[in-house]
């Protein structure tokens, strides 16, 4: 997840131009590596809405990963499910087939943590990274904190009901400043 030095995750409307401005083809190459390693990608629905149109068209660094990794969405609001007049490609597929959870979002953790396989990822907005934050069952942080002060926007700690207590694993810096943290709970 991209971050603010202020710790947010998008300014106040949402927007995340900053993290192009700022990033660089090393701190890219890195959040790419961390989604290659996701034995499956979880979101929450707005955010799934948005990219499941997009990527399947999509080039680039991410494209693969986003499109071949098997994915989840969890939803409190229902799901329609992604527009079924796209051509019918494995990238379109992948994201047609994504799971589906509209209950209770730690049992659907848990449940996906029970089952065997590569590390999941969590990919989204405040909201959902919040949420999920909330259940207490995030294992390890990938932060990519970006040399930029937002003065005000959505942060993913901020409805922290208690301390967070982290362990710092590693650390890298890129050429433009941003730093990536990993932190273990």
């Amino acid at each position: 997840m991209s971050v603010s030095i202020d710790g947010f995750v998008s300014a106040a409307d949402g927007g995340k131009d900053w993290v192009f401005k700022t990033g660089d083809e090393e701190s890219a190459a890195w959040s790419v590596d961390q989604i290659r390693q996701a034995g499956l990608i979880i979101m929450g629905r707005k955010t799934f809405e948005t990219l499941a149109p997009y990527w399947p068209a999509a080039t680039g660094p991410f494209a693969a990963p986003m499109n071949e990794i098997p994915k989840a969405v969890f939803t409190q609001k229902g799901f329609k499910g992604i527009d079924s007049g796209l051509e019918q490609s494995p990238a379109v597929a992948s994201w047609a087939g994504a799971r589906v959870f509209d209950g209770d979002l730690a049992a659907g953790i848990k449940e996906l943590k029970a089952e065997p396989g590569k590390p999941i990822v969590a990919i989204g907005g405040a909201g959902f990274m919040q949420s999920l934050i909330a259940t207490g069952l995030v294992d390890e942080y990938h932060l990519a904190i970006h040399p930029v002060a937002l003065g005000s926007g959505l942060p993913i700690f901020g409805s922290a009901q208690m301390p967070l207590y982290l362990k710092l694993d590693e650390v890298k810096v890129f050429p433009k400043g941003v730093i990536a943290k990993t932190y273990r709970a």
